[in-house]
């Protein structure tokens, strides 16, 4: 079945988050809370992760792909650091077996398939096709979480930039950044963007669009601190809706710039990219 969990993506996400969690009582709450059916199972932590995948995959009902992708939200949302190299080595990993199985990891807890029906665009197909309506639908889903969840908006705000960002990269074949985190992926499109050919103007942009940089910087800082990416603890950090709502805003305003910029020169489909 299209929702089932390959289970070479089941081992490659129940050792990544066995070791990540390394404990039978978080492992426990957290797929409890992912949905996740029936009693924790027995075994070491990678054994458990792996059971209860596959029993997701068995249980009449339940989306296995919708249970995977909360479970390893807060690991893959979340920035890597210096510090712990092991988390981006892990999100690598995960990618790769997902990518290995025609699947990917969208950002906000969201795994599609890949060759899905047009019935079920993905956010990258809003932003390559250029629907705007469909955009602002993502983002007035962040709104609407402001008032009960705004660490879950800062998130899913940083999430629509790093995708649009990843998805304009691909599409005008510029080089990767080595670093897959927001602020890099931004820097990689800010330097393709072409400015106003007016010398005055050309100026002028600069600056704003060195605001905007610093835009990217503070959405994606808001997020690993404070937003849901590292998950919420018993105290999670205290954030005023008004500053939520702030982040959410200037997202929002640096992602429409980019794809009337991007859509408005109509560059060369990349028929690698095109869904069948």
């Amino acid at each position: 079945m299209a929702n089932k969990i390959p289970n070479s993506v089941i081992g490659a996400v129940s050792s990544v988050i066995a070791a990540y969690y390394y404990s039978h009582s978080k492992l426990n709450t957290l797929f409890m809370e992912c949905g996740a059916p029936g009693d924790a199972p027995e075994g070491n932590c990678e054994a458990k992760c792996s059971a209860w995948l596959k029993r997701c995959n068995d249980a009449p009902g339940v989306d296995a792909l919708a249970v995977l992708g909360r479970v390893i939200q807060h690991f893959m949302d979340q920035e890597p650091s210096d510090f712990r190299p092991e988390i981006e080595i892990g999100q690598r990993r995960i990618r790769d077996s997902l990518s290995r199985n025609q699947l990917s990891y969208q950002g906000n807890g969201h795994v599609t398939l890949a060759g899905a029906s047009p019935a079920a665009k993905t956010l990258i197909d809003f932003l390559r096709a250029g629907d705007f309506p469909s955009i602002e639908v993502e983002f007035n889903r962040a709104v609407s979480q402001l008032d009960s969840d705004p660490h879950s908006a800062i998130t899913a705000s940083s999430s629509i930039i790093e995708a649009l960002c990843k998805t304009y990269i691909e599409t005008f074949g510029i080089e990767m950044p080595s670093k897959q985190t927001v602020v890099p992926l931004w820097r990689a499109v800010q330097t393709h963007l072409g400015l106003n050919i007016d010398p005055t103007l050309e100026d002028d942009q600069k600056r704003i669009l060195q605001g905007l940089t610093s835009i990217v910087d503070g959405i994606g800082a808001y997020r690993t601190h404070i937003g849901s990416a590292h998950g919420r603890g018993v105290l999670p950090p205290a954030i005023q809706v008004s500053e939520a709502r702030l982040a959410v805003n200037a997202s929002h305003t640096l992602v429409i710039f980019i794809m009337e910029r991007w859509h408005a020169t109509k560059p060369p489909i990349n028929t690698e990219l095109v869904r069948p």
